[in-house]
Formats: C-alpha cells, sequence, structure tokens
C-alpha cells in the first residue's frame, strides 16, 4: 500500500477560498472538489495522514459526513488548530487521532508530524524530514526555499501540493541529493538574487488579517493554540 500526507482542507470554510487563493467558487464546490482529488490518488487500501484543519465552521457530524466520503480507510488525523474533539462520544472512529507531534518511520527513514512548522525536531541532524501544515504556503516556493536550504522541512498542505495529498515517495524524491550542500547553494543564490529572495520571503508571510478569530482546541491552560 502507499501512503499520502494532506493538510488544511478546510471544509466547509467559504473564507479559505480567498485567502489561500484556491479555485473555488463556494464551500461545497470546494468540498466535492477536495474530496475527489483526495480518491482519485489514495486508495481504499492506503494510509492517509492528515496533519490538521480537516474541516472549519461546520458541525462535527457535517465534518463526518465529508470523511466518510473518502473512500481511504486508515485515515490517520494530526490535529490542527480548527479541528474538532474527534474522541468525544459519537466521533470515535472518525479518525485515528495521533499526538499533536508524531513519528513515523518507512523503511530506515523517520519523518515527524505536526500541524506546525518546527524549527527543530527528532533526528533532525540524521537526516529526518519535518511535514507540515498550518502556513497555507501557495505552490512550491516555501517547500523549495526549505529544499535550497538543506533544510528537510516540507508542507503537505493542499494549498502548497495542487490541492491533492502529496505521496512519501514523491517527498522522498523531492530531498533526494539534497544533503546539507543545499545550504552552500542557497546562500550563492540569495547573494546573486537578492530581488527574487526578497520577493520569495514576502510570499511566505500569511496576512494576519485576512485569517478568522482561531475557534480551535486550547492548550489545556484556557489559552488558544497559537495561530501563526
Amino acid at each position: 500500500h502507499m501512503i499520502y500526507f494532506t493538510s488544511d482542507t478546510h471544509f466547509g470554510h467559504e473564507n479559505v477560498i480567498r485567502f489561500a487563493g484556491r479555485p473555488y467558487e463556494t464551500a461545497v464546490q470546494m468540498n466535492r472538489a477536495l474530496v475527489a482529488n483526495i480518491n482519485a490518488r489514495v486508495l481504499p487500501r492506503d494510509e492517509l495522514y492528515i496533519l490538521g484543519d480537516f474541516s472549519f465552521r461546520i458541525t462535527v457530524e457535517d465534518a463526518k459526513a465529508i470523511r466518510e466520503q473518502i473512500r481511504c480507510e486508515r485515515v490517520h488525523l494530526i490535529p490542527g488548530n480548527h479541528d474538532k474533539d474527534w474522541g468525544s462520544k459519537g466521533l470515535a472512529g472518525t479518525f485515528d487521532v495521533m499526538p499533536p507531534i508524531s513519528r513515523l518511520k518507512v523503511n530506515g527513514h523517520k519523518y515527524i508530524l505536526s500541524h506546525y512548522p518546527l524549527v527543530d525536531w527528532e533526528a533532525m541532524e540524521r537526516g529526518s524530514v519535518m511535514l507540515h501544515g498550518h502556513i497555507h504556503s501557495r505552490g512550491p516556493d516555501y517547500n523549495e526555499l526549505n529544499r535550497m536550504q538543506g533544510i528537510y522541512r516540507y508542507d503537505v498542505g493542499v494549498d502548497a501540493n495542487g490541492l491533492r495529498p502529496v505521496s512519501i515517495e514523491e517527498i522522498d524524491a523531492w530531498f533526494a541529493g539534497v544533503e546539507n550542500a543545499g545550504i552552500a547553494r542557497w546562500q550563492s543564490w540569495v547573494a546573486s538574487n537578492p530581488g527574487p529572495a526578497r520577493d520569495i520571503a514576502r510570499s511566505l508571510l500569511v496576512d494576519e488579517l485576512e485569517r478568522e478569530p482561531d475557534s480551535g482546541p486550547t492548550n489545556g491552560k484556557g489559552a488558544a493554540w497559537p495561530s501563526l
């Protein structure tokens, strides 16, 4: 079977279409398209890891109904700041809910999974790959920025991956042969292209003013998990 990753589908969230620049007119149209994109790639016997923000601004019942349209039987969820309490009564079994920071080992390679991007993570110095969502990076610029610096960190969000899940093979191929030599290549590129380097840096900043108030779960101390 194959292993796939995605995040930040924001099923049911009308405003994500605007601030993430998605090519849809309504949340209903977006929901159908994103489910179709998942089912076109991920087979029932495969595994799908959703790294947070499955849905937003819809009821848990509606979110569960969308999950049931996804044909993959083994869907794991790393909770994000907009996810429901999937462990509550009536929702148990909707997802295999994993810890906020989880590890996955496949063919001797280690992957660290989190909704939020980390700047340091387990076995980072030994080539483990940090997979995350949350930042809604558009297109390949952010992931390319990491790769050029030799940083094994990758945004699996739909907005960075053609609105579809990305396979573990695609991620491995993305970083193949990078090693830490990427740092030297990146520094050389920035020195030669200061204007485009600034443009890339600006494109990665998410405008907080376009985001809606966080209504996700708290950190257990009464404060909400931080948004970006």
